[in-house]
């Protein structure tokens, strides 16, 4: 597949190793990400992980404020196929109709399930037990165009978005390089997603970041590794946002109000729920880096936070 030429667009690290083995395999034209960031105090600009490695092979990167208005760069170069992987911004007809084999979306789940930008997130705090990646024809929806390939794999119980990221990432690769074949030569399957089926994952909002101790331990122990590593979960403690990187599920009911602390020991600190308790083992205060329950005690006295609540 050395001759196919291929423009290929997505942004975060997930999409590094599936750009790396297009790099070997094909002949990548154009690299298209978000346009950079500029981050912290002294707004230092920080290049995408996808502008990073075209940068490493000397691919020439184009980063579009609104693709919708700025395009014409794309479909100059005539490619072959233009390949996406969380590129972040819809994809603009005139972009979809350009390439002679069509444009193919990598997604991180098992389509019509969780369309949209956080799936892997999403697939967590959901509670699925399964997910995997779609290999798709992209059309002017979000996420709904027709299915050539799936691959599934299991969501363990200790799964955090981290982990379930770098397994997902690994996938990715064999499943589009073994489907590019199929679409270049016309023998590939094109299945239509059913809309019965659709579920959403759209991207986390600050709202969803925060923990409601109202919730059941089973929900809010999904949401707190469904949000680790990033952007983490929260709950507020005296007017303080403490994160909440890793729990656990208590076996005992209480009959104090939902996010109280009842409990801070060396297994964790004790936290009622709406039907039980969430033991959180690592956690994270302002200022500080992250800690387990262990470190926190040492610099802690329990009696301050025993019977205080959670908000």
């Amino acid at each position: 597949m050395k001759d196919l030429k291929v423009i290929f667009m997505g942004t975060p690290e997930f999409c590094v190793p599936i750009l790396d083995e297009l790099i070997k395999t094909c002949n990548v034209l154009l690299v298209v990400t978000q346009p950079d960031k500029e981050v912290g105090r002294k707004k230092e600009v920080v290049y995408s992980p996808i502008k990073k490695l075209a940068l490493e092979h000397n691919i020439k990167v184009f980063q579009p404020i609104k693709i919708k208005e700025d395009y014409e760069e794309i479909i100059s170069l005539r490619p072959d196929i233009i390949i996406t992987c969380a590129y972040g911004q819809i994809v603009p007809e005139e972009i979809l109709n350009a390439p002679r084999f069509g444009c193919i979306n990598v997604h991180a789940s098992l389509l019509p399930k969780l369309r949209g930008g956080a799936p892997i997130h999403k697939s967590i705090i959901y509670g699925y037990d399964k997910t995997g990646i779609t290999i798709m024809y992209m059309d002017k929806g979000m996420d709904t165009g027709d299915i050539i390939s799936k691959v599934e794999i299991k969501i363990e119980g200790t799964d955090t978005v981290e982990i379930l990221h770098d397994k997902l990432s690994k996938v990715a690769v064999p499943l589009l390089m073994d489907t590019l074949p199929s679409i270049i030569n016309g023998t590939n399957k094109r299945e239509k997603q059913n809309e019965d089926e659709a579920t959403y994952a759209y991207n986390v909002s600050r709202q969803e970041e925060h923990v409601d101790f109202n919730k059941t331990s089973k929900e809010i122990y999904n949401q707190i590794r469904g949000l680790n590593s990033w952007p983490g979960a929260y709950a507020t403690l005296e007017d303080k946002n403490i994160k909440l990187w890793l729990s656990k599920i208590g076996n005992k009911k209480y009959n104090e109000k939902s996010g109280t602390i009842v409990n801070l020991d060396k297994n964790g600190m004790e936290v009622v729920t709406k039907d039980g308790s969430i033991i959180i083992t690592e956690l994270q205060v302002p200022g500080k880096k992250k800690m387990n329950i262990k470190d926190f005690i040492n610099g802690n006295k329990k009696e301050d936070y025993l019977g205080k609540m959670f908000k």
